[in-house]
């Protein structure tokens, strides 16, 4: 099994229109909702490749009860998300279907307060103990301590469980403490960690700071990895258009089900380009065109390996 964790988890909901002009009404062409977070998102991907997972987090209210009623009967994901007294938040995509952009509109979330946070953490600590490994995913609701992450990485670290962290700003540079076993930053994201725009000198830095292995999304560059075995670069053979919402959770899924089915690093990497790139050919975050991912993984996906010293 594998669990993903969701602290902000999200009614995710999706709206394409055919121009979005600034200071203008618009007419929906189609809605799309769904739950969403990057751990669900991450969860989606994962079962629809066979694995089974439970993603566990936070939610409340009628927006987190219609979150709840989304996952019962998803095939090979289990729900072990937490009540509490705030309102799950809402996130608003607007995909405008002229030039293929996406606007997102994120929500804070609720506040979660000491006791529903003490909790979790309790809760956690019990599934670990069936967990083949861990995804810590996406950004803090109020009321959860900025340095959580680090408590949790050290908590599937004592249960000698491997722990991913996908996070940004002070959230990872706070969970880089707890030594994950893998982080997957994009390349603002590890710039804002480390000072240094330049992503292999940034990986570097961001594994002297804790990170044991470093995968850093470079958009549609593919993916920079930086680890103890060695440093790849993986890319696709060509830009994909489309809605790269959830492209950078479903890289996460690829990357941890590799972990757990113990490829090396040079399958992990093709399978993470592979999903994310037939994930901005999906309608919405959490799937992907799986004709697409197939062709990608058999021919489209090169993968170099850099030289020097990891």
């Amino acid at each position: 099994m594998i669990v993903t964790v969701t602290l902000n988890t999200a009614l995710d909901i999706t709206y394409r229109v055919r121009g979005l002009r600034p200071h203008a009404s618009h007419r929906i062409t189609e809605v799309t909702e769904r739950p969403g977070g990057k751990g669900l998102n991450v969860a989606r991907v994962l079962a629809a490749l066979g694995h089974e997972v439970t993603v566990t987090g936070f939610a409340g209210g009628t927006t987190g009860d219609v979150v709840r009623e989304g996952l019962t009967g998803v095939p090979g994901v289990s729900d072990a998300l937490m009540p509490v007294a705030g309102a799950t938040r809402r996130t608003i995509a607007v995909v405008d279907e002229l030039t293929g952009d996406t606007t997102q509109l994120n929500e804070p979330g609720p506040t979660v307060t000491a006791a529903e946070w003490s909790a979790f953490q309790e809760a956690f600590e019990d599934l670990l103990s069936g967990a083949a490994a861990v995804a810590l995913c996406g950004s803090l609701p109020p009321g959860v301590p900025v340095g959580a992450y680090a408590g949790l990485v050290r908590a599937a670290r004592t249960a000698q469980v491997p722990v991913l962290l996908d996070t940004s700003g002070e959230p990872l540079r706070r969970g880089l403490a707890g030594r994950p076993d893998l982080i997957k930053p994009n390349a603002d994201e590890l710039a804002e960690l480390t000072g240094s725009h330049e992503p292999l000198r940034a990986a570097q830095a961001a594994r002297r700071r804790g990170a044991r292995s470093v995968i850093a999304s470079l958009g549609p560059e593919g993916l920079l990895a930086v680890t103890p075995e060695g440093r790849w670069r993986a890319a696709p053979p060509a830009h994909v258009h489309g809605n790269p919402t959830g492209a950078g959770d479903s890289a996460v899924a690829g990357l941890l089900s590799g972990l757990v089915e113990h490829l090396p690093w040079p399958e992990r990497l093709a399978r993470a380009v592979a999903l994310s790139a037939a994930t901005v050919l999906a309608p919405v975050a959490g799937e992907f065109d799986r004709t697409a991912y197939e062709e990608l993984l058999g021919r489209g996906v090169e993968v170099t390996a850099e030289a020097g010293a990891a």
